[in-house]
């Protein structure tokens, strides 16, 4: 059956606010010294995932820009560069990795690339706003905690789906 536009619209703004509201609380979160400078868990990722892959890639990428205003909004041009950098990329990531792998890499898999690729653009963003490749130094140490966050984002997917999945029983009439 096909989702009626209403549907899809009620359902995305609902996830759109869940995941303004993780990414608010993830940036309560102190930076800690042992991790790379500026970095979070990506917790409202785990709702972009859910979003493109039950409502598709529009509704993925609308969450992901509203993320990216919310940043430019809170926290800066800077935060706000490296939010769209690397959510866009993310988002294409996960929609095309659901769509076309048959679950074959799993949540957490998935979750694990899509950080990577997040960082990946966050560091193209770094690159081309300092005008310096060096920037590329700072990729070992963003691949080991985009592993760790990716492997718990995906887990805490997994947990979250069936709660995530009832909600939509709210929109059907």
């Amino acid at each position: 059956m096909k989702k009626s536009l209403a549907f899809r619209t009620a359902l995305g703004a609902i996830l759109c606010a869940q995941a303004l509201a993780l990414g608010f609380l993830e940036n309560l979160i102190p930076p800690l010294p042992f991790l790379p400078l500026g970095a979070k868990p990506g917790f409202s990722n785990i709702i972009t995932m859910f979003a493109a892959g039950s409502l598709g890639l529009p509704q993925a990428l609308t969450i992901t820009l509203i993320k990216g205003v919310f940043a430019f909004v809170t926290r800066g041009f800077t935060a706000g560069i490296m939010s769209l950098s690397g959510g866009l990329l993310s988002t294409l990531a996960m929609w095309l990795l659901l769509k076309f792998t048959d679950n074959k890499l799993g949540l957490v898999g998935i979750s694990v690339i899509c950080a990577l690729c997040h960082n990946a653009g966050q560091l193209g963003a770094a690159a081309v706003m300092t005008g310096s490749g060096d920037i590329i130094y700072y990729a070992p140490a963003l691949a080991v905690f985009g592993i760790a966050t990716g492997t718990v984002t995906g887990i805490i997917l997994k947990a979250v789906i069936p709660v995530l999945e009832k909600q939509k029983q709210y929109f059907y009439r």
